[in-house]
């Protein structure tokens, strides 16, 4: 709504303020604030990650002691952590038609996120991921510690920008130059087999140069926000290509627009909102923080259209815009979606027999490509 007034012979437009807010912002516990529905949701999967991590570590052990400690089944969603095995199995099945006889879920989980950048811009990097809300949690300490987040300058920033896509451009390289019957060949292998107790005992059994670099991205988050993220994740690079195509996105009303620039302060992703109709760079995860932070009423949406005010109002589908926990339900909907068909498919766990396991596990550090 706007209210228009005769000053002084000109025309004033006073747009009204979002309602419910105080000084433009919503609550933290008012149901419609978009930031404390990410919130919920980047807690329950890092909940559900911590419990996958602490359950498969207990899986390995069973098998390292030969049977002899506790037995919990292995959790599926670790496969959620093999992001390469999940980019060969989907040149495998592209090749095939058939779904790949080992690791398959970590495929399905990728074309989960896949599907979720493809609608919804890279939200799976701001709202699932939990690497992401670690490095969020940690850029938030620093906020508090030192008052504020630092932007690199512009010719620093965009090379290290470009550092991700060059570890993507390598990963996509060993993934898919592989052909299906060598793709197969090496996950049936005893690598291939356990590739997901590699990746646990690359966390147990750290490195010096990895502790340093862990180190210094921590320390980097402290002042720069989402380091990581921003400069080094090949995973986000991946996504944010396919966000590309995402139909729907942040999208500005330039006539209700008072030009406070909060939408651009606030920004995570360091992106000018404030001087855009629409925002389509690969660089937005749809976190909604500018949609929240703005204090005028329809003027920000992540939506299909953009915003109209009082204009002639468009059809229903061409006006839809996602709250916050419409955004919660699409992204919780795609995900468990995708997991109940590789559960349907019998495919959710790896087919790996037991006497395998324990012939394979406590091998696991002498086994090479």
């Amino acid at each position: 709504m706007r209210d228009n007034t005769i000053m002084n012979g000109k025309k004033r437009t006073r747009w009204q303020r979002r309602p419910g807010t105080t000084g433009g912002k919503l609550p933290w516990n008012d149901w419609r604030n978009a930031s404390s529905w990410r919130r919920a949701t980047q807690f329950l999967l890092l909940v559900i990650n911590i419990y996958i991590g602490v359950t498969f570590y207990y899986w390995v052990r069973y098998f390292e002691t030969g049977g002899t400690s506790v037995f919990i089944p292995r959790p599926g969603g670790i496969e959620g952590w093999l992001p390469i095995a999940g980019l060969m199995n989907i040149r495998y099945t592209l090749e095939t038609g058939y779904l790949p006889p080992i690791h398959a879920a970590s495929m399905l989980l990728l074309v989960a996120f896949i599907l979720i950048s493809l609608l919804l811009k890279k939200s799976f990097c701001s709202w699932l991921c939990p690497v992401g809300t670690l490095s969020e949690l940690i850029g938030n300490l620093g906020k508090k510690l030192f008052g504020r987040h630092f932007t690199l300058p512009r010719w620093l920033d965009l090379p290290l920008l470009s550092l991700k896509y060059l570890l993507l451009s390598f990963f996509l390289y060993i993934a898919l130059s592989m052909p299906a019957q060598g793709i197969q060949y090496f996950l049936m292998s005893a690598y291939g087999m356990i590739i997901d107790v590699k990746m646990l005992d690359f966390f147990r059994h750290i490195g010096t140069a990895t502790v340093v670099f862990v180190a210094v991205i921590s320390v980097m988050s402290l002042f720069i926000r989402n380091a990581w993220c921003r400069y080094l994740c090949p995973y986000g690079a991946l996504l944010g290509l396919f966000s590309l195509l995402s139909p729907f996105k942040i999208r500005r009303n330039a006539d209700s627009c008072i030009d406070c620039g909060k939408c651009a302060k606030n920004c995570p992703s360091n992106i000018p909102v404030d001087r855009l109709i629409q925002v389509r760079t690969v660089e937005c995860t749809g976190c909604m923080t500018c949609v929240e932070s703005c204090p005028v009423a329809s003027t920000l949406t992540f939506s299909l259209q953009a915003p109209t005010g009082n204009a002639a109002p468009k059809p229903w589908w061409q006006r839809v815009a996602l709250p916050g926990w419409g955004m919660t339900l699409v992204l919780l909907g795609i995900l468990f979606a995708v997991i109940g068909y590789a559960m349907y498919a019998n495919v959710w766990q790896t087919p790996v027999p037991e006497h395998m396991y324990f012939q394979l596990i406590p091998k696991a550090r002498m086994i090479g490509h």
